[in-house]
């Protein structure tokens, strides 16, 4: 019989490289998951303490029967850890976001015995991740299980696995499944299968590998979020020790025209990415915080996640197959190719499969992210992401493999030929450039390669909810242009059904320690939702309006009390076809639209607004100032100003707001602006090198205005007025 028992009581801590016996009375007890970075590592100055710790646990003999084995289970050890027991070196797992497990019995003495666990997070060039816009959290953050099992039980060791595989294959007329159940094991004897009230008796091979077949008519499938149904798979032995799993039969694919089909049927995937940390927490969550994750994902109406960027916990998994979200897995390799580190990509891809094999939520194995960002595409890093590739295969015959791409990397680049299917990620309109780049990049992209299947692995802009705006504009870090943003996305992908999934990131703020923006220290606040879970701002709703079945109605700009405008834009988000706005009782209009709705309110006091539809309404109140609240703007930030309207502008002639390259098409035009960036990269030296060395960022500088360019390079408004007269003297003709 196979018991599993907690063991995250009672261990004591210290920043130390190892067990001092003299020190141990002052070492901190604590209970995992536990972190060392929880406050370090999201307070921001990327000074968070990287280096080797220690954890240490006195308990007593597991009582054993005859030939039984006692193992120890480390749910999460971020990132090598080391397991000592009575002084006796165990095991080395290199890997902070899989499972492993160690055989103790040999360790093992009468009375006490003394654990010692060494976790080490610090700067390498082996293990990734190391160069990446988060936090490398330290510690043994998922908690660790004591399990004994009989002479003769499931394989432990193999890279974590669950010692039992389950491949359905649903037939073309979604009637039938074919299931295949595989299992491993140690010693000898039959293993009972029992799947769908079928039960079968197999003899494994020399090997300890057993197979059995099964077909399941009238089968249930799972069916995304409108239909999860789950099947369990269970495998016992003669001498008790017992396993199983749960799987869903469903049958998909990736088309380069039609997207993600499921079950016979259109099903686009559009949903989130999300990091597993929390405000306060950092990575040591437990199944609370878990559990709340998914209920915000599913409120919001999303079918898709983007699990980034690393093996997650199994309960998130579950907690996915359950829910029916389909889900990108993928390991940590991410932005910098580290030459010694090929070994790593492999073994934590393998331990990823062969972990979470099982799950019908998992859709395609991720290779890598943005890989190309600080290394070039050499023949290095191509071929590691062959073996990558080879290895899902031959692992896993059921699932395509998948890249997240730099926006920067070259659409002919030979490494978007090594993975079946890919996605970019790209942030014009944030980062860079303008919103419509985005509508730009995947017309010519899904033009040149038509049989290429493509989708949107990352898009999002950075929000503090403190900070509103009546007109906002990229880089103001406003919850009013996450909005402006999110709708035009939002807008540009309905319109492209045939992007096989779509990835917002992200869901949720997290903490990157080297972050010093937007009013906040050591987060990237990307998220939809706050880091600690309090507050869902204002583009939640959009989302919700796009893609949930729940009625309801919200308004934004709720936290943009203080209005100076005399008239004020009231924008409502709602799932329901028309909007009702009233003003301090009154009814001000009814409006029929599409998810947003927009209302101009005159206000000349203090109002109460309220949006209603049906039995859904919500109410916000704004207040008539004569000055801008300080408050809502980024300290630092000089307050926004509409610059060079077309309007102010005669048309006929150049200005700053025509696209770079329009401007250097011309021979008067571009040797103005030529003069320009080559002053400008006097003064940026490598950067402008970069640039200049970089055909691709040539060209997506060339669909920019010239106005975007100067703000982003933060130009003084003096200086882009004066270039903006000089160009008001070139007439577009000849």
């Amino acid at each position: 019989m196979r018991t599993v028992t907690n063991f995250n009581d009672n261990w004591r801590f210290a920043r130390a490289a190892g067990f001092d016996a003299a020190l141990y009375k002052d070492w901190q007890t604590v209970t995992l998951p536990h972190t060392w970075n929880a406050e370090d590592g999201q307070d921001g100055g990327n000074d968070y303490w990287r280096g080797t710790a220690t954890y240490c646990k006195s308990f007593a003999r597991p009582e054993l029967g005859p030939g039984e084995q006692a193992w120890l289970e480390f749910l999460g050890a971020a990132m090598t850890a080391e397991v000592f027991l009575n002084g006796h070196k165990l095991t080395r797992h290199e890997g902070g976001y899989s499972a492993f497990r160690v055989d103790i019995t040999g360790a093992l003495q009468d009375g006490d015995n003394l654990l010692v666990v060494t976790v080490d997070n610090s700067d390498n060039d082996t293990v990734y991740p190391q160069k990446a816009d988060f936090t490398f959290y330290g510690g043994l953050y998922r908690g660790v299980n004591l399990l004994t099992v009989p002479s003769v039980h499931f394989e432990l060791a193999h890279y974590g696995t669950p010692g039992i595989k389950v491949t359905p294959v649903v037939a073309e007329d979604l009637k039938t499944a074919a299931v295949t159940v595989e299992t491993w094991q140690q010693g000898e004897g039959a293993v009972t299968v029992t799947v769908a009230g079928q039960t079968k008796t197999v003899v494994p091979d020399t090997d300890g590998h057993a197979a059995a077949e099964f077909v399941i008519e009238n089968v249930h499938l799972w069916d995304g979020v409108d239909d999860p149904y789950l099947y369990t798979a269970t495998a016992a032995l003669p001498s008790g020790d017992s396993v199983s799993a749960r799987f869903g039969c469903r049958r998909f694919a990736m088309d380069p025209q039609k997207g993600f089909i499921l079950n016979g049927r259109s099903y686009p995937l559009r949903g989130v990415s999300r990091h597993q940390d929390r405000k306060g927490l950092g990575n040591a969550l437990t199944a609370k915080e878990h559990a709340e994750d998914i209920a915000f994902i599913r409120e919001m109406g999303a079918n898709t996640i983007r699990l980034a960027h690393y093996q997650h916990a199994q309960e998130f998994y579950d907690l996915c197959d359950e829910a029916g979200l389909c889900c990108w897995a993928e390991i940590p390799y991410i932005t910098m190719h580290m030459p010694n580190g090929r070994a790593n990509t492999l073994s934590q891809m393998r331990e990823l499969i062969t972990q979470c094999y099982n799950h019908p939520c998992i859709v395609c194995w991720g290779l890598s992210n943005e890989i190309t960002a600080a290394s070039t595409v050499n023949e290095d890093l191509l071929s590691n992401h062959r073996a990558l590739n080879d290895l899902c295969h031959e692992m896993d015959k059921t699932r395509p493999t998948t890249m997240a791409n730099v926006f920067m990397l070259e659409t002919d680049s030979p490494i978007l030929t090594i993975p079946d299917i890919n996605s970019y990620n790209l942030y014009f309109g944030w980062y860079l450039g303008d919103l419509e780049q985005n509508d730009e990049f995947f017309d010519e992209y899904h033009a040149q390669y038509p049989d290429r299947v493509i989708g949107f692995s990352e898009y999002g802009a950075d929000a503090n909810p403190a900070y509103q705006s009546p007109a906002p504009e990229k880089g103001d870090y406003t919850e009013s242009y996450q909005c402006v943003y999110h709708e035009h996305m939002l807008a540009m992908i309905e319109a492209r059904p045939w992007l096989w999934a779509t990835h917002v990131w992200n869901m949720f703020d997290f903490a990157a320690d080297g972050r010093d923006e937007g009013g906040k220290h050591g987060e990237n606040q990307k998220g939809l939702v706050t880091f600690d879970r309090a507050t869902r701002k204002d583009p939640f709703y959009l989302y919700k309006a796009y893609w949930s079945k729940e009625p309801f109605v919200h308004i934004c700009g709720g936290r943009y009390v203080d209005r100076p405008e005399p008239v004020t834009e009231i924008k409502v988000y709602s799932n329901q076809p028309a909007v009702t706005l009233y003003v301090d009782g009154k009814e001000l209009a009814r409006q029929e639209g599409h998810c947003v709705f927009k209302f101009q309110v005159s206000i000349s006091g203090e109002h109460t607004i309220q949006a209603c539809t049906g039995s859904c309404h919500s109410v916000i109140l704004v207040r008539k100032v004569s000055e801008p609240n300080p408050a809502y703007t980024l300290p630092g930030r000089a307050a926004v100003v509409n610059w060079f309207d077309q309007g102010e502008n005669d048309p006929t002639c150049f200005s700053v707001n025509d696209k770079l390259g329009d401007l250097q098409a011309h021979p008067r035009a571009g040797a103005i602006v030529g003069q320009m960036m080559a002053q400008a990269s006097a003064s940026r030296g490598d950067v402008a090198d970069a640039v200049k060395d970089n055909p691709g960022l040539v060209r997506m500088m060339a669909r920019m205005t010239l106005i975007s360019l100067l703000k982003q390079a933060g130009a003084a408004k003096e200086q882009i007025e004066q270039l903006n007269r000089v160009l008001q003297t070139i007439k577009k003709e000849g």
